[in-house]
């Protein structure tokens, strides 16, 4: 699998989620450097976990599309004299 990487952009969100979760439940501030050390021990540790749920959920979805698409398929079939 490729490494997990976010644009700068998104590292700064997460940074800023991160700071904020410790801010609001844990009552205690956190830099942009530690935060982002977090970020990232997350992302090598726990990273997998969530991208392969994320792809479970995808082939879930698409599952389910192929089945409603089938369904649809076969009720535009003619009836003949030919059983299946």
């Amino acid at each position: 699998m490729k490494p997990i990487k976010f644009s700068k952009e998104e590292t700064k969100a997460i940074v800023g989620e991160i700071q904020d979760y410790f801010r609001q439940e844990l009552d205690q501030s956190i830099g942009s450097i530690p935060a982002e050390m977090l970020m990232l021990f997350f992302v090598d540790k726990m990273g997998a976990y969530f991208y392969n749920r994320g792809l479970y959920d995808a082939q879930g979805l698409l599952k389910e599309k192929i089945d409603d698409l089938t369904d649809s398929i076969f009720a535009l079939e003619q009836p003949t004299k030919h059983l299946r």
